[in-house]
């Protein structure tokens, strides 16, 4: 009982108005960020389909290579693709090496459009770029840390939080953290969920590789810090209280 009473104790603490989405939107129209498109990266895993009105001339660019890949936990799997190397490169068949990292899928796209029609090797070609390890990592004060892998490209961070069971009634939901890596740079930006300002942020939409993490509040903090310090003495004193009424019972 006294442990049942300890935890509404603590659950008491929590403010339910901090444990709200949005909780200042209003009606109203906002206009969808366009510019969402991520740039390729190393170790990226790229899917190039080339067609053109020639189908047998366009099947050697269709050669792609079965490459080995891992999550921590899993078995490795194979995929087929273009990784890009620690260079930045991919090897296409009869192009040659060419530079990925930094480009867009449609500057990728476009790119290796050009390479095709300036070497004469095919007319009229049509190029898709698509990505095949496009994944976001949700940590913290989630129901269900995960790494989520994202077939069609586009999520948001309302979306990914889903996905992870929503956070927990403990989470800084002012203070969501998201770090991305972009550019050879390592970007930390800080969400305010509480207001409807994250909608109009150029961080709603997520890229491919952001991680989100969410903060415990000071309730969860506090309580796990007064279980670590109380838990023991309450222990203690309920084992002391077992070994008397046994003595009284036995006497």
């Amino acid at each position: 009982m006294a442990v049942l009473l300890f935890g509404l104790l603590i659950s008491s603490c929590a403010n339910t108005k901090n444990v709200v989405y949005l909780k200042d939107a209003k009606d109203s129209e906002t206009s969808i960020i366009d510019k969402l498109e991520p740039v390729i990266q190393r170790n990226d895993l790229l899917s190039i389909t080339v067609t053109s009105p020639n189908a047998t001339a366009s099947q050697p660019f269709n050669t792609t290579v079965m490459v080995s890949t891992q999550v921590v936990g899993y078995t490795s799997t194979q995929a087929t693709g273009y990784l890009v190397d620690q260079d930045g490169y991919i090897d296409v068949p009869m192009l040659g090496r060419i530079k990925a990292a930094g480009l867009t899928k449609k500057e990728l796209k476009e790119k290796i459009t050009n390479l095709l029609i300036d070497n004469k090797y095919l007319m009229q070609p049509v190029v898709s770029v698509r990505y095949l390890n496009f994944k976001v990592t949700v940590l913290g004060e989630v129901a269900k840390p995960m790494v989520i892998n994202v077939p069609d490209e586009k999520i948001n961070i309302l979306e990914a939080l889903g996905f992870a069971g929503d956070m927990t009634v403990y989470a800084k939901r002012d203070n969501v953290v998201l770090i991305r890596e972009e550019g050879g740079k390592r970007i930390t930006k800080r969400l305010d969920l509480n207001s409807d300002g994250v909608l109009r942020s150029p961080y709603y939409y997520l890229k491919t590789n952001d991680i989100i993490y969410v903060e415990p509040n000071k309730a969860k903090v506090n309580a796990t810090g007064n279980a670590k310090t109380w838990l023991p003495a309450l222990l203690s004193a309920l084992s002391l209280t077992v070994v008397i009424v046994d003595h009284v019972t036995r006497n």
